[in-house]
């Protein structure tokens, strides 16, 4: 039987939420996770501990305590969940890969087993291997797809198979889902092949998910967030810099943290299947694709009309955004 949870009050929108984020040991993951606990949820804490391209593991790090020398430094995870717990928040963590079944499986399995209830999952897991397409290599585009793209399908099928469970026994769940794509994924971005086909998969896959969840209660959306992080301060590091006179710093991740505690509660009811971009203090709703010009013959096309015609459909249909990083 699932724990009651506290009423949400507008100072505290995810008030007794129970609330798990991959890939919360750091940047974008680590902000949200400290949102939610400020806006009253527990929180489950997931990260491996990886590097920047996914190298080495929270095992590793684990596997240093027992050589002699100064202590290691706690593992992200730890870091974080230890964060939420002084300022008077719960949480919990977990080091599961989310990437693998298994893992997967464990981190729905550690909301449950510690709190009790599962309300929100915040898909956000993910490193990069960056290379232009002729130079990338087979390892790292099956790494890259591997992380993003699996690692939001595995724990969206362990949650909804539980919220599934929670319907068929009389209990609907009001249930959020937040994916994390990216512009990269939206628009594409030079060198980021293999990232930007993930990120442009989850946004698929966020469409998908909504419509198979719905009748369980869950609501799923997806952001793309423009932010300093491990994986943007090199790539783009001037556009990236915080300010130095003390504006606005616009790239700072925890902007973004707001819209994902909204979309991550009860507040957003009713607010599903939608792409948001957000950056600094702007949110965009990104439309897609959608349907523009068209010709119907209505029978088949002659290979010599078809320049006329798609050059005719192109003038009458809006131009696309350009690809990041393109000239």
């Amino acid at each position: 039987m699932p724990q009651q949870r506290n009423s949400p009050t507008p100072d505290r929108p995810a008030e007794g939420r129970v609330v798990v984020v991959t890939g919360a040991g750091r940047g974008l993951g680590r902000a949200h996770a400290l949102a939610f606990a400020r806006a009253g949820a527990k929180v489950v804490v997931n990260d491996l501990g990886v590097a920047l391209d996914g190298a080495g593991t929270a095992d590793a790090a684990q596997t240093s305590a027992s050589v002699p020398g100064p202590a290691p430094a706690p593992a992200p995870a730890e870091q974080v969940a230890a964060d939420i717990r002084e300022r008077g928040g719960e949480a919990a963590v977990s080091t599961d890969d989310v990437a693998d079944s298994g893992g997967a499986a464990r981190l729905i399995r550690t909301a449950l087993d510690r709190f009790g209830r599962l309300d929100t999952l915040v898909n956000n897991a993910g490193f990069l291997r960056d290379r232009m397409l002729v130079n990338l290599a087979e390892d790292d585009w099956d790494a890259v797809v591997r992380v993003h793209l699996k690692g939001h399908f595995l724990p969206m099928k362990h949650a909804a198979a539980h919220w599934r469970a929670e319907s068929k026994a009389g209990r609907t769940s009001r249930a959020r889902i937040v994916n994390t794509s990216s512009g990269a994924g939206l628009l594409g971005a030079v060198g980021q092949g293999n990232y930007a086909a993930a990120k442009a998969g989850i946004t698929a896959l966020t469409l998908v998910a909504a419509a198979e969840f719905g009748r369980y209660g869950v609501q799923v959306n997806a952001v793309a967030p423009a932010a300093r992080t491990r994986m943007t301060e090199r790539t783009f590091a001037q556009e990236m810099a915080a300010p130095r006179d003390g504006a606005f710093d616009a790239m700072d991740p925890g902007n973004v943290s707001p819209l994902v505690v909204y979309l991550g509660s009860d507040a957003s009811d009713g607010v599903t299947a939608r792409v948001f971009e957000a950056e600094g203090g702007r949110i965009t709703v990104m439309d897609g694709w959608r349907r523009a010009a068209c010709a119907d013959k209505g029978a088949r096309w002659e290979e010599a009309e078809l320049d006329t015609t798609v050059r005719s459909l192109l003038r009458r249909s809006p131009a696309p955004e350009p690809v990041y990083g393109a000239e």
